[in-house]
C-alpha cells in the first residue's frame, strides 16, 4: 500500500482510539495496540517527510477568530470556458495532449506553503480576492500539514464534502429542517466558519488540481509531472486521464460512466494542456485563461406528454408550478416531475395540458424542461390556493411573476406548528418528516392537527405519490395510530402554546392533571405554579380562549387518549434549582432532549445558553475551545462532563 495512504488510514483510527480513552473513559484498543499504530505512523511520516491535517503527531487544537481577512490573490483564480460537445475538446486540444480531470463542485482554495509548513489558505472569492481560512483549512481531513518541499508552494485545490460524509452529517440530525440541503453549500459554509472546530467535524477534504508555483523543482514542461509531484508531497489530487483529440471523446464516456456513482461532487469535467510553455503561450481572455476548458454533461433529452400542472404552496405562502408528465427514463431513473419555478417560465414555455414537452436532468441530477414543442399556453394560473383555498394574488418582481397565496394563516404556513406536533417531544409520530409532512400539506391531506389521523381517507392518493407506497404509507399510518396513546405533557408540548416548551408543558401537566383543568385555569392559577411568569400566563390564556384554536382541539381530543398526569415524588437532588446549558454529542442518553428531560425531571433547569445566571455547562469535551465553553471560563462556570453531572445527580444531599 502507498505509505500516504496507509497514514490517511492511520490517522482515523488513532484520533477515533484518543477520543474514546480521554473524553468517555473507555478503551476501543489496548495501549500496546495503540503504541504500535501511533509508532508506525511517526515512522511513515518521517519516511515521507509529509504530515497530515489532524494527526496526533502534531494536532494542536482549532482556530477561533473574530472575522474572516479578504487577501489578494497573487495569480488571480480565473472561471473556464465551457463547452457540451465533445468534438469542441478535440479541436481544443489539436495536435497537443492535455489531462481530463473531475470538475469538483466545492469550493476552491489557493494554499501557500513555506518551510514545508502551510503558511496560509485563501477562498476563489471573485477570483482576485478571497478570504484568509487557514486556521479552517488546517483541519481539512486529508490536507498535509507539513511537506518533504521547503521552498514556497503555491497550488489551487478544491475543498470538498464527499456524499458519503454528507449523508452521515444529515443522518445525525433528528430535526428535518436542519438537514443541510446539497454538499456544495455545506462545504462553503464549513469551510468559511469563524471557529475552525465547526470546519473539523464536518469532514472536509481538499484535492488538489493545479500547481501554480514551486521554485527550483523541473516539472519537464508537462502539468501531469506537477500533480505527480503534489502526489509525492502527500496532496490528493484530481483523478486524471491523460488524452489526445482521438482519445477525448472515449475517456469523456469513461468519466460519464461513473458519475452517478462517484462520491465526490461534481459538475462535469475539465480538460487542460499537458505542456505548460504552449498553454502559457496562449495567453487568457478577460474571464477565461486559455489553456483549459470545462466540459458540461451533455443532457439526455426525452420528449413526454405534459399532463398536469400542481400548485405547492409553501411556508412562506409562494405557491409554485410543478410539471406532471408522462413517465421518461432519464440517467438511468424514472422522471415524471418537474419544477418550473414561477409563472414567468409557465408564460415562456407556453404551456398547455396535452403539450409535448422535451425534458432533460440538469447536471445529470435536476429534472428540468428544456422547451415545448407544441406550446398550446392554455395552463390556467389558480386563482385560490390549493391548501387553504384563499384567493391568490400575482406579484411582478423584476420582470418575474410569482404566484402567492393570500391568507396568514394557511396550513402551508403553519408546517412548523404541524412538525412540532409530530416531534420527537411531542406526539412522537415516527417518519413523519417535514419533507413527507409538506407534501401532504401540498395535497390538502392535512389542514388541521386532527387531519394527522385521518390519513386512511386518502390511502389511494398517498400511495401513488412519489416516494411513496404501501409499505410506506402503512408505516406511516402505524405511527399515526401509536401516536393516539400520549401523555398530557406530550399533548400540551406539541400544541405549540406561546413560551411553552417541554419543561413548562412538564409543569402544566404536574399542576392540573388534565387538559379540562388547564383549559378553564385562570391567570391566578398560572401565574402560582413556579416557574411560569405572567407573559407565559398571559399566552397561555390566549391560546386557550382563541375559539377557532379550541375548536381544533375539540376535534383532536375525539382521536386521542390522553394519561392523566401522574403526580411524581420530589427528589432531594442537587441538580434542583440549578440551571445547566447542554452542548457537545451525549453519550449516556438518547440525545440531548432526553438529558434535559433528566435535569428537569429533578428539578433543574435546561437553557439554551450560557449567562452569568448559569450554575453548570455540561460537555463531554471539556477542553474544548467551543464558544459556549470559552464563555463559561470566562464566567467562571463549572464545565461538568456526563460522568461529572451524574455524579452530581446522584448527590441526594441537596448540596452543590
Amino acid at each position: 500500500m502507498d505509505k500516504t495512504a496507509r497514514m490517511r488510514e492511520l490517522i482515523p483510527v488513532l484520533r477515533e482510539a484518543s477520543r474514546a480513552y480521554y473524553q468517555e473513559s473507555r478503551e476501543i484498543m489496548t495501549n500496546e495496540q495503540y503504541d504500535r499504530l501511533y509508532d508506525e505512523l511517526v515512522r511513515l511520516e518521517k519516511e515521507t517527510g509529509t504530515v497530515l491535517a489532524g494527526s496526533p503527531t502534531a494536532f494542536v487544537g482549532y482556530e477561533v477568530v473574530s472575522a474572516l481577512p479578504r487577501e489578494a490573490h497573487e495569480t488571480p483564480a480565473l472561471s473556464l470556458d465551457k463547452t457540451k460537445d465533445t468534438a469542441a475538446l478535440a479541436d481544443f486540444l489539436g495536435d497537443h495532449e492535455g489531462l481530463l480531470s473531475w470538475k469538483l463542485d466545492g469550493l476552491t482554495i489557493v494554499l501557500t506553503y513555506e518551510g514545508g509548513v502551510l503558511q496560509k489558505a485563501v477562498t476563489r472569492g471573485n477570483g482576485e480576492i478571497g478570504e484568509v481560512v487557514t486556521g479552517n483549512a488546517r483541519t481539512f481531513v486529508n490536507l498535509p500539514a507539513r511537506i518533504p518541499y521547503t521552498g514556497k508552494l503555491i497550488l489551487r485545490g478544491e475543498a470538498v464534502i464527499r456524499y458519503s460524509d454528507f449523508e452521515r452529517l444529515n443522518a445525525e440530525l433528528d430535526d428535518e429542517d436542519a438537514k443541510y440541503k446539497n454538499p456544495r453549500n455545506l462545504c462553503s459554509g464549513s469551510v468559511r466558519q469563524l471557529d475552525a472546530s465547526v470546519t473539523a467535524a464536518r469532514s472536509v477534504n481538499l484535492v488538489a488540481f493545479a500547481l501554480i508555483d514551486a521554485p527550483g523543482v523541473d516539472f519537464e514542461d508537462s502539468m501531469e509531472k506537477q500533480l505527480e509531484f503534489l502526489d509525492a508531497q502527500g496532496f490528493e489530487t484530481v483523478e486524471r486521464i491523460r488524452v489526445n483529440r482521438e482519445t477525448a471523446a472515449d475517456a469523456v464516456k469513461q468519466f460519464s460512466e461513473r458519475i452517478l456513482h462517484y462520491d465526490i461532487p461534481s459538475d462535469g469535467l475539465v480538460l487542460t494542456l499537458d505542456e505548460l510553455s504552449y498553454g502559457a503561450s496562449l495567453g487568457r481572455t478577460a474571464k477565461f485563461p486559455r489553456n483549459a476548458i470545462a466540459f458540461k454533461w451533455q443532457d439526455e433529452m426525452a420528449e413526454t406528454t405534459l399532463r398536469n400542472i400542481e400548485w405547492s404552496a409553501s411556508r412562506t405562502g409562494l405557491i409554485n408550478p410543478v410539471a406532471v408528465f408522462d413517465p421518461v427514463e432519464l440517467e438511468g431513473t424514472s422522471v415524471s416531475r418537474a419544477s418550473v419555478h414561477n409563472i414567468s417560465i409557465v408564460e415562456e414555455l407556453a404551456l398547455g395540458i396535452g403539450d409535448t414537452v422535451r425534458v432533460y436532468k440538469a447536471n445529470m441530477i435536476i429534472p428540468q424542461i428544456a422547451e415545448n414543442l407544441t406550446k398550446s399556453g392554455t395552463a390556467p394560473v389558480p386563482d385560490t390556493c390549493p391548501v387553504c383555498g384563499a384567493p391568490t394574488e400575482v406579484h411582478e418582481n423584476n420582470g418575474v411573476k410569482t404566484l402567492h397565496c393570500t391568507n396568514p394563516d394557511c396550513p402551508a404556513r403553519q408546517i412548523k406548528r404541524f412538525d412540532l406536533f409530530a416531534s420527537r417531544n411531542a406526539l412522537k409520530i415516527d417518519g413523519l418528516s417535514e419533507s413527507t409532512m409538506e407534501k401532504l400539506i401540498d395535497r390538502g391531506f392535512i389542514r388541521t392537527l386532527p387531519d394527522l389521523f385521518r390519513l386512511q381517507r386518502h390511502k389511494a392518493e398517498i400511495t401513488e405519490m412519489e416516494g411513496f407506497g404501501e409499505k410506506s404509507f402503512e408505516n406511516l399510518t402505524a405511527a399515526v395510530d401509536r401516536a393516539r396513546n400520549t401523555t398530557l405533557t406530550r399533548l400540551i408540548t406539541g400544541l405549540g402554546i406561546p413560551e411553552i416548551g417541554t419543561a413548562g408543558a412538564r409543569l402544566l401537566a404536574r399542576r392540573f392533571k388534565t387538559i379540562g383543568a388547564l383549559r378553564s385555569s385562570s391567570l391566578e392559577d398560572l401565574t402560582a405554579i413556579d416557574g411560569i411568569g405572567e407573559k407565559m400566563a398571559v399566552g397561555i390564556r390566549a391560546f386557550f380562549t382563541d375559539d377557532k384554536k379550541m375548536e381544533e382541539l375539540d376535534a383532536l381530543l375525539t382521536e386521542l387518549t390522553v394519561e392523566e398526569e401522574q403526580a411524581e415524588e420530589t427528589v432531594s437532588s442537587a441538580i434542583a434549582g440549578k440551571t445547566f446549558v447542554i452542548t457537545g454529542a451525549v453519550h449516556h442518553f438518547e440525545n440531548r432532549d432526553a438529558l434535559k428531560a433528566f435535569i428537569e425531571e429533578r428539578g433543574g433547569h435546561a437553557a439554551g445558553s450560557v449567562s452569568k445566571n448559569t450554575d453548570y455547562l455540561i460537555n463531554n469535551d471539556v477542553n474544548s475551545t467551543s464558544s459556549k465553553n470559552k464563555k463559561a471560563r470566562e464566567l467562571g462556570i463549572p464545565i461538568l462532563s456526563e460522568e461529572d453531572f451524574l455524579k452530581l445527580a446522584e448527590d441526594t444531599s441537596g448540596d452543590a
